[in-house]
């Protein structure tokens, strides 16, 4: 599951983004001003920023510069200003992307599934034969499907993309439940419980890279490459 920070000062904006990317598998997460934008970077973590150019107090350009100096999250400007000279000043800040509004939702898309793709960010990942496909919604040992329910799929994915970092329950329930979730930390525990045993049937050593963190939650431990 991909995490997008969709950042503009106009909420119906906001709104319309949030319509296009949801339906297609992306976590949407929100900044109304660039210094709630800067904050959400430094706190949080995201796959990828849309981020408008015009907005009052911090501009696009400036928070964009201020994302550079602490993450290296791809970033598509979003912007109504067509002149090459903004363009420019935008890549050279340190976006990676620019889109001028109106736009087009499969464009977007578009835009940002190869911008994933470039920056190794894509739809599928693998650890020892076993692969999370966010594409097909798929997950597959050594070419053989494992049957999870959507949940379940969220956080074995969620994990798989974000490796040797530790997520708390209430992390875990903002990122795949969204931000307004009453869902309790035991149920993150049951999806959990009830996903290992899954793909501990399909002979995948699960508990070698799924660990139990006690007391704080859980993480995915991806060896490094010798």
């Amino acid at each position: 599951m991909i995490k997008a920070l969709l950042v503009d000062d106009e909420q119906r904006m906001i709104d319309l983004i949030r319509l296009y990317l949801e339906p297609e598998g992306f976590r949407c997460d929100q900044a109304v001003s660039g210094e709630e934008a800067v904050e959400k970077v430094k706190i949080g973590s995201f796959d990828i920023v849309l981020l408008d150019i015009m907005m009052p107090g911090m501009s696009g350009w400036e928070v964009c510069q201020s994302i550079r100096e602490i993450s290296e999250v791809p970033i598509i400007m979003v912007t109504a200003r067509e002149q090459k000279e903004d363009i420019v000043k935008g890549l050279k800040l340190g976006a990676d992307d620019y889109i001028t509004k109106p736009f087009d939702a499969d464009e977007l898309i578009a835009r940002m599934e190869a911008l994933l793709r470039r920056t190794g960010k894509g739809n599928a990942v693998e650890t020892d034969g076993l692969i999370w496909d966010g594409d097909n919604h798929q997950l597959t040992y050594k070419g053989k499907p494992i049957k999870l329910t959507p949940k379940e799929f969220a956080v074995i994915g969620y994990m798989m993309n974000h490796p040797n970092r530790v997520y708390d329950r209430h992390q875990l329930i903002e990122l795949i439940w969204g931000f307004d979730s009453d869902t309790e930390g035991r149920t993150i525990d049951s999806h959990v419980r009830n996903m290992r045993e899954k793909i501990r049937n399909s002979g995948f050593p699960i508990d070698d890279y799924f660990q139990t963190v006690w007391g704080v939650g859980y993480k995915w431990v991806q060896p490094s490459k010798s």
